[in-house]
């Protein structure tokens, strides 16, 4: 596959996500619209997630679980902030059977009010909390506009759910959740991003206060990339549900959530992406290393198949597949973004050597045989590594300050990126920026200091920068 097939990756990002997607076989358009069929080689991209993030979730001592896809819509009603926020995504059964529903049924853009339902009615003591649960499931919000991994109908998700008895309790739980989301997107994923705290116009509907890690891509957009909610205690009063406390009385639980989906592999791909197609990371890649013997060489391809069996312990494909050149499975190997691709022909066997590709850098290097082993985990590591800090650099060198509203204007008309800038935190100001520039409030990140300061719209007085940016 020629490489000028792919539209500019650094001028026509959208189009080249989009064909990457389809041509590197991660998914493909379902016949249902705004839903997409998540192939092998994508899903195998998310089964990744899954195993890094499992662990660490079950070692903080959260139960995985399952609950039903449909919530009757009366339990919505109960929360009327969730509710609102969530009407226009709803996607809604109104028949079953045949017959008409009388409680019609929404089908699950998010868990609170079916898993807090049955909490109520298992949870009625302080000794059972705190309630530690997550699942792994799909979700539906109906989309106007839809985009492969991005943005579609249905997705998959992981959602945590948790109650506890104070509210230093919970906020300790929803710290602990961003920073596991962190941790997966920085040791697996190779992904950089900022933690903060969302506005109160952006947080979660129904929630207290909501946290994000913000990711910036290549076209200066960000990407909400996971979220952990403090919830306070407004599910609680919202069902009326109560615990017995130490001394006797009745309390509401402090509840949190939060939620990882596949949006997360639509970061991936554009983060480490280039004009040759993906670039996956080693610890995430479904394929770490691909053997491929030069068609037509008898001695490179039983050799191969001994370096297949050398190197099991990695996630190892050896290619003989007839009928293509090796320039052809070059492409195609360089497309689906194969950390390290090895290269050997009959003279390579003759010298006792292999041809080592890096798809991070292009790089070819020729190993001896019998340093192979150790070659690959080196440079695996190095790769891992490298793009991480190709992305935390990027990041930091497209982050800008701006004290007045004409630098911030001329910031989102050119470089873009993210924009540190004081606000006043007035929703009204907010709302006029993003008709201005199209900018929204990203996060207030976590660890940004006091300062006195004002706002770069309306000068009215500010004791913080926050980030503002292009969101997806």
């Amino acid at each position: 596959m020629a490489q000028n097939q792919l539209p500019d990756f650094k001028t026509n990002l959208s189009e080249w996500f989009n064909e990457v997607v389809l041509k590197a076989e991660l998914a493909d358009y379902a016949p249902v619209k705004g839903c997409m069929v998540i192939r092998p080689y994508g899903y195998a991209l998310w089964e990744n997630i899954q195993k890094f993030m499992d662990v660490l979730i079950k070692k903080h001592d959260v139960e995985n679980a399952y609950f039903p896809l449909f919530i009757p819509m009366s339990y919505f009603e109960k929360e009327k902030e969730h509710v609102e926020g969530f009407a226009p995504e709803l996607a809604v059964v109104t028949v079953g059977g045949g017959k008409e529903l009388v409680d019609k049924l929404a089908v699950r853009p998010t868990s609170e009010m079916m898993m807090y339902e049955m909490y109520k009615k298992w949870f009625g003591s302080w000794r059972d909390l705190p309630v530690r649960m997550n699942q792994w499931c799909n979700v539906v919000r109906w989309e106007k506009r839809t985009y492969l991994f991005l943005r579609t109908s249905e997705f998959l998700w992981q959602e945590g759910h948790c109650a506890h008895l104070t509210h230093e309790e919970s906020m300790q739980e929803v710290m602990w959740a961003i920073k596991m989301y962190e941790q997966t997107y920085n040791e697996l994923m190779g992904v950089y991003g900022i933690i903060g705290a969302k506005s109160d116009s952006e947080k979660f509907a129904g929630g207290f206060k909501s946290y994000t890690f913000e990711a910036l891509m290549p076209n200066g957009k960000s990407l909400q990339a996971c979220t952990s909610h403090d919830l306070g205690q407004n599910f609680s009063k919202s069902i009326d549900w109560t615990v017995q406390d130490q001394i006797g009385e009745k309390s509401m639980p402090w509840q949190n959530s939060w939620g990882f989906s596949t949006r997360s592999i639509g970061g991936l791909i554009m983060s480490h992406g280039d004009e040759k197609g993906l670039v996956i990371p080693p610890n995430i890649a479904p394929i770490q290393i691909v053997i491929v013997p030069i068609p037509g060489h008898t001695t490179a391809l039983e050799k191969s198949k001994e370096l297949l069996k050398n190197l099991e312990s990695y996630r190892i494909k050896l290619d003989d597949k007839e009928g293509e050149t090796a320039g052809v499975k070059f492409n195609k190997w360089e497309l689906k973004g194969i950390p390290l691709r090895i290269e050997i022909g009959d003279r390579d066997v003759a010298s006792g050597t292999v041809i080592i590709s890096r798809r991070d850098t292009s790089e070819k290097i020729t190993v001896p045989i019998a340093d192979i082993s150790t070659t690959v985990d080196a440079l695996l590591k190095d790769i891992q590594q490298k793009l991480f800090d190709k992305h935390k650099k990027f990041t930091q060198d497209h982050t800008f300050k701006a004290d007045t509203y004409d630098e911030f204007k001329k910031i989102m008309e050119t470089s873009r990126g993210f924009i540190s800038a004081h606000w006043c935190e007035n929703a009204d100001c907010e709302a006029q920026i993003k008709t201005d520039t199209k900018a929204t409030t990203r996060c207030l990140p976590l660890d940004a200091p006091e300062e006195n300061g004002k706002c770069v719209r309306c000068g009215k007085p500010s004791s913080h920068r926050w980030l503002f940016g292009l969101s997806y």
